[in-house]
């Protein structure tokens, strides 16, 4: 099985024996500056790996409801406790008096807790021998949640845990068996965990698409969500403005869910400016 998921293939997502065992991993950085430097982005191996990776588990999700029945594994479930810890925070963090109405400074406090326990957080999804992989692949997650300065979320943060489980792929954390899992449970969970901190800390919306977007935050569901939809019998795009539909269906669908909590973006340079780069999502050229 080839290292990288091609943009192409969307049956497979990378395993275990798939990394080069040489693999010197590396802090994800910043590679993207001007909006020129976006071919380097679209010519990368970053790019295909992460395009091939929302394919593979768009094609996976085709057609299939959230409570179908699906393998759910160890890794899976340690990366739910992983997001519940996430959640209890939140708890625990509760907002501060303050002046302003939006961005409320209790984020910065919960922010700072994960930027302190997140490698940690990681190392405990990782099989034991890549434990290298941590510091790494924790960047993606710190980067998942939010900019703790502004006080806000957006899109590219929530590329960033997009590419934080497409890492854990390639490591082999996430195998095969877990592509609906990893979009069900893990991204599901992900969501809830996120407007919750949005919710509670007024967080702004990063770069907002007004009324070219459906949502401020939130982009992936949209996809993922709409392909479930796929040769359904009865629901049709009509049905997404009818309060009674959404609410009979929204545990079954991805995409109903995010109409209900509301009641597009890689190829953009606000967004991609922020992305980061390391070992296994490079910005070396897919070609050379």
């Amino acid at each position: 099985m080839k290292a990288r998921l091609e943009v192409q293939d969307k049956g497979s997502l990378p395993e275990d024996e798939a990394l080069d065992v040489t693999t010197t991993f590396m802090v994800p950085k910043k590679e993207i500056t001007m909006v020129p430097d976006m071919g380097k982005w679209k010519r990368s191996k970053a790019y295909a790996d992460y395009m091939g990776f929302i394919l593979t588990l768009n094609e996976s999700v085709k057609g299939k409801k959230l409570t179908c029945t699906y393998n759910v594994s160890e890794t899976v479930e340690k990366l739910l406790n992983l997001l519940e810890t996430l959640d209890r925070w939140i708890n625990e963090t509760p907002p501060v008096d303050q002046p302003s109405r939006f961005g409320n400074k209790a984020f910065r406090t919960w922010f700072a807790q994960l930027e302190q326990e997140g490698e940690a957080l990681v190392s405990a999804v990782l099989p034991a021998d890549k434990q290298t992989a941590a510091p790494e692949i924790a960047v993606y997650l710190k980067e998942s949640v939010g900019n703790s300065t502004r006080i806000d979320y957006g899109t590219g943060h929530e590329a960033a845990f997009a590419a934080f489980l497409c890492c854990l792929c390639k490591v082999g954390a996430l195998k095969v068996d877990d592509q609906l899992a990893i979009v069900f449970k893990v991204f599901n969970k992900y969501l809830s965990v996120m407007r919750k901190l949005q919710r509670t800390y007024r967080m702004e919306p990063a770069g907002s698409q007004g009324v070219w977007g459906l949502d401020d935050f939130q982009f992936l569901p949209f996809i993922w969500g709409s392909s479930q939809f796929v040769d359904h019998p009865t629901l049709e795009p009509r049905h997404f403005v009818d309060e009674r539909v959404v609410n009979e269906h929204q545990h079954d669908y991805m995409f109903l869910e995010c109409i209900k909590f509301i009641n597009e973006c890689l190829e953009k340079f606000p967004v991609i400016q922020h992305f980061k780069f390391g070992s296994l999502l490079s910005i070396k050229p897919l070609n050379p």
